[in-house]
């Protein structure tokens, strides 16, 4: 076999016993968490007014606010802008060129 499969199968060995439980050399990354809801009361907004100034839509607002699920990717990225800038944010929706 060649050496990406050697490569590919050690991965999976290591995946796996990482899963079990298993002290591994497998570095977990996690992401930290955001407090959506926080965020969203620094700004003094209702959720509604959140929602329509930064285009996320009220149902996933209240799916972050209540744990039931965590922002990823770009989500992420535009909620720790938010949270250190707001204003920046709301000029680049509100700029028309």
């Amino acid at each position: 076999m060649g050496q990406a499969f050697t490569e590919i199968s050690a991965g999976l060995e290591a995946a796996i016993a990482h899963a079990k439980g298993e002290s591994t050399d497998t570095l977990e990354h996690k992401p930290e968490a955001i407090n959506v809801k926080a965020i969203r009361e620094n700004t003094g907004m209702s959720q509604q007014n959140f929602c329509a100034a930064f285009g996320i839509s009220i149902g996933t607002l209240r799916h972050w606010e209540q744990g039931l699920r965590s922002p990823r990717g770009p989500a992420r990225v535009l909620l720790k802008v938010i949270k250190h800038n707001p204003v920046a944010i709301i000029e680049a929706m509100h700029n028309k060129t």
